[in-house]
């Protein structure tokens, strides 16, 4: 047995639910985990090799086979493409003499494409050994192809750094911040600290109670009030409770996360303990993007400031009792992993299916204990409204949605970046404020939001009328919305669990449909399948990212259909001969369920 592995999986008490811990750093000495390595893992963790297999087999940046000397992952997102990613993706094979998907024939480089890196206010990007490539060019291709040749690390062609903390030791990273307005929370100024030094005079109950006066909702998109879900967590029966922080951030087009977490982590940490407090945790756990690995060493040395400080440990903040501490767990590239019970599935070493509900996670999460998942945005929230109170924090906003919202602005404007706005801004306020012109679309919420058309930029961003979890990407007239659909559907298709069959056999025939009418070969009656069949999506999957896969196709033909129509073959209306109740009647037969009417 290879005492590294042995070594690795003692270093986690041989706790199997820290395999993704376990490959992570597996993965950093050897670039890979092997058919041997499974063995041993498996073994030393007293569980099968299925099991450990089946994690590995779930997540873009694990692998049984090297992925190169230097593995380059290029983002593939729309808005990558909208700024020229085709000719990066050109480039770099050319210069490996490989393509996409495959390792160099001398082993040096492995290129592969990937999903939303959280970098779309800096396209194209790329991660290469760990290391954000923003704003790549051509000549930057060549030059880093070049040099790796020579035997450089990607940490060697690290040749400016951004702004803010990204040029601090611990960091020295190339990624901007872009933070292109401050708002009157997250992002306005205080002392750090200052909440967690009255804390002990503070009861779990009195902050709660504030908490859901402040009218305060989930920033994550679904909106749930954040006060309700600590309250529920605080009734559900269990000796312990967990308190998760999602910052997986996985949608298309958002990055506010980032900004936060490289700027203000201690703002993000201060809201974990309250948090933490006020549900009588025994533990805060931060899921984070593996994407985000380049902050990891400085995240760790903000955590043991805390601690040095007493604000993590025993007795945490002083508060007799209330021992608890906070730990980072990366997940390692899956955009499912955003949904809370499939982070949790994550955080305990398995694949990251979501869980059947109910229950929730207020009353089984996380090691079957009561566990509360709010994301970033949330938790820093949570510290301005004990500082300053619930009525200050509803003083902004709407009536029905209090506060502020990071909005992570891309596409075709002139300040791409993170904007800290009060809800209520039309959609065409927002235009202007990151300097767009000549708009035809916005998504609103990433994919899986909606897609909308200039007669809605009137509209309010806020949850009584456009709801969102902060991602806006910005399409011009010259664009063509059958190709933004088609990248969000790719997009799609690459990220289900596949659990549900609807979400892992129709997105596919949705795409198909969609590539059908884009080559010119469609008809009438493959618009109205592609609504037809979309809507199935919504009923018959059982997480979010299934439930709302074919909200692209089905936004943009309510609000673009001319488009889809442009493309239909003239005078020709015949039945493609294709239909889906008839070809699912037997494997509907074989599981004792029926096709949708």
């Amino acid at each position: 047995m290879s005492s590294q592995v042995q070594s690795i999986v003692e270093k986690y008490g041989k706790d199997a639910t820290r395999l993704m811990d376990i490959f992570i750093d597996i993965f950093s000495e050897y670039g890979c985990v092997n058919d041997m390595q499974l063995d041993e893992i498996g073994e030393l963790l007293n569980i099968s090799k299925v099991d450990v297999e089946q994690t590995l087999s779930f997540y873009h940046f694990f692998n049984k086979k090297s992925c190169g000397k230097y593995a380059i992952y290029l983002n593939d997102s729309l808005v990558a493409n909208m700024m020229g990613r085709h000719e990066i993706a050109q480039a770099f094979e050319k210069a490996t003499k490989t393509k996409f998907g495959s390792v160099s024939a001398d082993g040096l480089f492995g290129l592969y494409n990937t999903s939303c890196i959280g970098m779309n206010d800096q396209e194209p990007a790329a991660i290469i050994n760990g290391i954000v490539f923003p704003k790549i060019t051509t000549y930057r291709v060549r030059e880093l192809i070049r040099e790796f040749r020579t035997g450089k690390s990607a940490e060697d062609m690290v040749n400016s750094f951004g702004g803010g903390q990204n040029q601090s030791e611990l960091i020295r990273s190339m990624v901007t911040n872009n933070l292109n307005r401050r708002g009157s929370v997250i992002f306005a100024d205080y002392n750090p600290g200052d909440v967690l030094n009255k804390l002990p005079e503070l009861k779990p109950a009195g902050i709660i109670e504030e908490v859901k006066n402040s009218n305060l909702r989930g920033r994550g998109g679904a909106g749930f009030p954040t006060g309700l879900k600590w309250d529920f967590c605080t009734k559900s029966p269990g000796d312990e409770r967990y308190l998760i922080c999602n910052a997986d951030e996985g949608e298309p087009g958002t990055f506010k996360d980032r900004v936060i977490l490289t700027e203000t982590p201690h703002l993000l940490f201060e809201g974990m303990i309250v948090a933490g407090y006020a549900i009588g945790a025994k533990e805060g756990i931060i899921y984070l993007r593996y994407e985000y690995d380049y902050l990891k060493h400085y995240l760790e040395a903000k955590l043991d400031e805390f601690r040095s400080k007493g604000w993590l440990g025993k007795d945490a903040s002083g508060i007799k009792g209330f021992n608890y501490d906070i730990r980072i767990q990366f997940g390692a590239g899956a955009y499912v992993c955003g949904e809370e019970s499939a982070l949790i599935e994550s955080c305990e070493g398995k694949r990251g299916e979501p869980r059947n509900r109910p229950p929730f996670p207020v009353q089984v999460g996380y090691l079957n204990k009561p566990t509360v998942v709010n994301n970033v945005e949330t938790l820093c929230s949570v510290v301005k409204i004990i500082m300053n109170g619930a009525n200050w924090y509803k003083s902004m906003g709407t009536k029905e949605t209090s506060g502020t919202k990071l909005l992570s602005i891309s596409g075709d404007v002139r300040f791409p970046g993170v904007f800290e706005i009060e809800w209520g801004m039309t959609v065409n306020e927002m235009l202007e404020m990151a300097g767009a012109s000549g708009t035809k679309a916005v998504q609103i919420g990433g994919p899986s939001g909606r897609l909308i058309a200039e007669n809605e930029f009137e509209r309010t961003i806020c949850y009584e009328d456009l709801p969102t979890g902060g991602a806006m990407i910005v399409i011009g007239k010259e664009r063509n919305i059958l190709d933004v659909v088609l990248n969000f559907t790719e997009f799609f298709i690459e990220e289900s669990c596949g659990s549900c069959a609807p979400c892992r056999y129709l997105t596919v025939i949705l795409r198909n449909k969609l590539q059908k009418i884009i080559s010119g070969k469609g008809v009438a009656k493959d618009i109205d399948d592609l609504v037809k069949w979309g809507k199935q999506m919504k009923n018959a999957n059982r997480c979010g990212l299934g439930q709302s896969a074919a909200n692209p196709i089905l936004t943009s033909i309510e609000n673009f259909r001319a488009e889809y129509e442009a493309k239909i073959e003239k005078g020709k209306d015949f039945d493609t001969n294709f239909n889906l109740d008839a070809a699912i009647q037997e494997s509907s037969r074989a599981v004792g369920r029926f096709p949708l009417a």
